[in-house]
């Protein structure tokens, strides 16, 4: 029994401050970005007296974990937009050797589809990724115009624009969407031509406008959703019917021999938006 004497043992001393609210040990339940404390436990300042217990926290530095965490997200990223690419091009491609579709109705609606669903994809990157296209009719040297011409506008505006401008968004919109779909709807419906381009017919001009209006429209809102950037949208909703508007009088204009839709579009596109958007 203790009698008032000197104190023989720190034990005693210990006791006697966690009676007046002292931990025996300071307590820091820390995980992550989270933190735990409790008032019942932590009554008055802990002594620094040091904790047994450490938990473990990653290592490397909050710049090394971020780059980390981009690359992974960039290479998922990738392999989903190629998979999705792969798979795009594969079915159409089963399709038209099934005879189920034809051959020029299934390149437009790769066309369509590959440039949408890239533009698309742009959100869950960090950083770039590319797709691919088709021919027109299976010929090798094919490559070397129209689809590459496309592959190389999709690049164009995915490092000058990227999700930052909504001028890539709506030049890819009309490439992609109003030329596709002029030339589908045109092929089927276009008996009545133009007549200063008997290659290209009222329906097909019609089609270019309203689905590159409504195509470029869907991809601001699906970008502006992800806060890429903001738009005053009466005035976007006049800017966009104008370049649709410019895009189609190009497009209609007899001088694919000289230069490619693919080419004519996305370009006329990108100078009317650049200049009606300017540096959004």
């Amino acid at each position: 029994m203790w009698s008032g004497g000197a104190v023989s043992s720190p034990q005693p001393l210990l006791r006697s401050r966690a009676l007046w609210g002292t931990p025996l040990f300071p307590v820091d339940l820390r995980l992550g970005p989270f933190s735990f404390s409790s008032p019942s436990l932590l009554l008055r300042k802990a002594s620094p007296i040091s904790s047994p217990v450490r938990l473990l926290r990653p290592r490397g530095s909050p710049a090394a974990l971020a780059a980390t965490a981009a690359l992974v997200q960039d290479g998922g990223a990738a392999a989903l937009v190629l998979a999705g690419a792969y798979s795009l091009v594969r079915a159409f491609d089963t399709l038209t050797e099934r005879n189920l579709i034809e051959r020029s109705l299934s390149r437009k609606v790769v066309h369509v589809l590959s440039g949408l669903l890239f533009m698309s994809s742009w959100p869950i990157f960090s950083d770039e990724g590319l797709i691919k296209s088709v021919t027109r009719e299976g010929k090798p040297e094919e490559l070397l115009r129209g689809p590459l011409y496309y592959v190389v506008v999709l690049m164009f505006c995915s490092v000058v624009f990227w999700r930052d401008s909504p001028v890539g968004v709506v030049s890819l919109a009309m490439m992609s969407g109003g030329d596709g779909f002029a030339d589908i709807l045109g092929r089927r419906y276009g008996a009545t031509k133009l007549p200063y381009n008997r290659q290209k017919s009222w329906i097909g001009s019609i089609s270019m406008f309203i689905f590159g209006f409504f195509f470029s429209i869907g991809m601001l809102y699906y970008f502006s959703a992800f806060g890429c950037f903001h738009l005053d949208w009466d005035k976007a909703v006049e800017r966009v019917a104008v370049v649709s508007l410019a895009a189609t009088v190009v497009e209609s204009l007899p001088v694919t021999e000289f230069v490619d839709d693919n080419i004519s579009v996305p370009l006329t596109s990108m100078l009317t938006a650049s200049l009606l958007f300017g540096s959004h």
